[in-house]
Formats: C-alpha cells, sequence, structure tokens
C-alpha cells in the first residue's frame, strides 16, 4: 500500500507563522499548475512500483481554491493513472472561510471522504494576529456545514503558544473544540520558523515566545483534557476518537512509500527521499517541458534507522522492536535498548508488548529523547 500527497501552494493570505511553500500571487496559473500536476502524476506512476493506493492527500496552501476544473483533473488523472478502488482515505484541507453550501456540493462531486479544517483557534483577537481569514464563528459555521453535507471524518487543527496567549484562552479553545467533537484533532506548538513574518517579528522584539514552561502547561492541559473526552494520543500532537486516525499522516509515521506532486513536494520509496523545487514557476516549466525540477537524496542505513527511531517515538505505539532488529540487525536494535536504558530507569521510556515508547513524562522532554537514541557515526 501506498499514498499520494499533492501540494496546491495558492493561498488569498497569508498566515504569519507558515513556513510552507505557498504564494498570493499567480492565481491565474492554477490551470496551468494542476495540468503540471496531472503530467507530474502520470510520468511518476511507475515510483511506487504498482503498490495499491491507500490514500490521497491534498494540502496547502489552501486546498479550498481549487475550483471544479482543477479538482476534476486531479480526480480523473489518480482513477486513470492508479486507480481508486482500494483507497480508503482521500482528504482535503480547507479554510473555513472557504466553506459554504455551493462549496461542499462541489466537493460531494468527487471521491474526498475527510476533511481537514484550519481553525487554529476560535479567538478572533488571535485570529486576526496571525492573519487568518475568518473568525470563530465562521470556523464553527463552517463545520456544521461540512456535517450537514454528510462529511463525518472531520479534523480540526488547533495551535497553541501564541504570542500573549494564555492559559485561560488555550483552555476555551479546547473546550470549543470539544463541543463540536470532531473525530480527530491536530494540535501544534506555535514554531518561529525563519524566513516567516513571524519570524522577523520576533527578531525585531515586536513579539515574545512563550516560555517553555506554559507551552508544556498547554500542551498538558490538552492531553488531559482530551483524554478525558474519549480522544486517543495516538501520535505526540495528534487526536482521534477510537480508531479515526488520519491514515495518511500514520503512513509517514510508518514509513509507508508516498509519491508527493507539485512545487515543493517531498517522495519516499524507502530507500531514497526525493523533493520538488519550491518555486511555482520553475516546477510548471519543468514539468512542461519534461525537465522535472528536484533533488533526492539516498538513505543510508544510519539515515533509515534514525528516520525509525523519530517516527515510530512520535507515536503511542513505540518502536517495534522486533521489527527494528529484522530491519537493522542485532548490533542496532541492542544499541537502541542501551542508549534508552537511561531513560527507562528514570521512567521517561517503558517497553509494553515489545515496544519501546515513551512515556507520559517522556512525551514533555521527546526531542531529547529521539536525538538520544540517533546513530553515532564514526
Amino acid at each position: 500500500m501506498a499514498g499520494i500527497y499533492i501540494h496546491i501552494p495558492f493561498c488569498k493570505s497569508r498566515c504569519i507563522y507558515c513556513n510552507f511553500y505557498s504564494t498570493t500571487a499567480y492565481s491565474n496559473l492554477q490551470h496551468r499548475y494542476i495540468d503540471a500536476v496531472s503530467k507530474e502524476l502520470v510520468i511518476r506512476q511507475p515510483y511506487l512500483k504498482g503498490e495499491s493506493i491507500r490514500t490521497v492527500y491534498i494540502g496547502g496552501g489552501t486546498p479550498s481554491l481549487l475550483d471544479e476544473e482543477s479538482l476534476r483533473n486531479i480526480f480523473q488523472t489518480l482513477e486513470k493513472t492508479y486507480g481508486l478502488t482500494n483507497c480508503e482515505e482521500i482528504t482535503i484541507e480547507v479554510n473555513p472561510d472557504d466553506i459554504t453550501k455551493e462549496y461542499l456540493s462541489l466537493l460531494k462531486r468527487f471521491p474526498i471522504n475527510r476533511i481537514s479544517m484550519g481553525v487554529q483557534t476560535f479567538d478572533n483577537e488571535l485570529l486576526k494576529f496571525i492573519n487568518r481569514r475568518h473568525d470563530a464563528q465562521e470556523a464553527i459555521h463552517a463545520y456544521h456545514l461540512c456535517k450537514e453535507a454528510g462529511y463525518q471524518n472531520i479534523s480540526i487543527d488547533l495551535i497553541y503558544g501564541l504570542p500573549k496567549e494564555t492559559i485561560t484562552q488555550w483552555e476555551n479553545d479546547i473546550k470549543q473544540v470539544l463541543s463540536l467533537r470532531p473525530n480527530h484533532i491536530s494540535a501544534y506548538s506555535l514554531s518561529y520558523e525563519e524566513g516567516t513574518p513571524l519570524f522577523q517579528m520576533r527578531k525585531k522584539h515586536l513579539v515574545q515566545e512563550v516560555d517553555e514552561q506554559k507551552s508544556l502547561d498547554c500542551y498538558n492541559l490538552l492531553m488531559e483534557e482530551l483524554a478525558e473526552a474519549g480522544y486517543e494520543h495516538y501520535e505526540i500532537s495528534n487526536f482521534c476518537l477510537p480508531g479515526q486516525y488520519s491514515r495518511h499522516n500514520n503512513s509517514y509515521w510508518e514509513r509507508i512509500p508516498y509519491l508527493g506532486c507539485g512545487a515543493a513536494a517531498h517522495s519516499y520509496n524507502g530507500n531514497e527521499r526525493e523533493w520538488n523545487i519550491s518555486d511555482l514557476h520553475l516546477y510548471i516549466i519543468g514539468i512542461e517541458n519534461g525537465e522535472r525540477n528536484f533533488q533526492f537524496e539516498e538513505l543510508s542505513s544510519e539515515m533509515q534507522y534514525d528516520e525509525y527511531i523519530m517516527t515510530a517515538l512520535r507515536t503511542s505505539k513505540g518502536i517495534d522492536l522486533t521489527k527494528l532488529k529484522e530491519l537493522f540487525g542485532n548490533e542496532r536494535h541492542d544499541y537502541c535498548l542501551r542508549m534508552a536504558e537511561p531513560h527507562m530507569k528514570n521512567g521517561k521510556m517503558e517497553i509494553e508488548n515489545n515496544h519501546l515508547r515513551l512515556s507520559r513524562i517522556g512525551i514533555f522532554v521527546s526531542d531529547d529523547i529521539i536525538s538520544d537514541l540517533f546513530s553515532i557515526e564514526d
């Protein structure tokens, strides 16, 4: 089984924290861009070596800016080139202010069965600060419209640790999302990525990053409230009602091959990783001329081991020690356990059913633990 990711780089406006490749210009190039993406889907069909497509994820950017012609082009190409008979999950990311009954009626013409909605916060002042186009009421209304349209599998994205955000504001966000009770919730700590307006604002001392303890308090509150509400904490930043995890994102953490098409999209086949150029025009021109602009790297045994450790420890299941030994041998298996031993002694890691995983307190220092288990190159 394999997955396909399609990147849509167009946005009406840019959020101050976003470091994903996108553009607020060139919306007139939408159809030409989608033609290029469809051509890439066709010419790169051999990449997945005949594996059945289990998931499709249309992300961005703002995929909810796509019109009927673009969506039809994408899905006709997917069906003709790969077949979607065995596809369990097809996700599209949407902005709340793009959601209308008319647009949902359009989406229902295609085999999309999962909606990922970027809400980020239900606080109107914070939404304005981060330059989101919707307000809280629009987000709530958009969610209900999706439910009324028949979409049962809906995910909501939230961000915590915003400048000047109080614990009370974050608690209100959690209460509001739980009142909607979506199948899936993704919640991320705000990061200051170089090249973003937010990064520049911090550099100029216009905003101050929240302290580590406050961020931990927000995360702890999130885990407690969602657990009490019956959500499974299946990955560090992701929660779901029983069995409603994101099949597509889970494939990343389980190292399942995926093909990424579009500007800046990444692909992975187990042995190497590829990524397309992060430039709309050069991407289009390259595909049109049959000379795709991309880079790739072969993954050494050490790199594959490190990726396995990093992705597995992000999940509640943790590292399958039997699989670790099968993939990387006894020496690497023993090394992993040896490096994990101090963390098990202090209660930050545990072994259950032959899976090595982070404990509740270990989640708070996951980055440090993961780096400790990485390979040591000679």
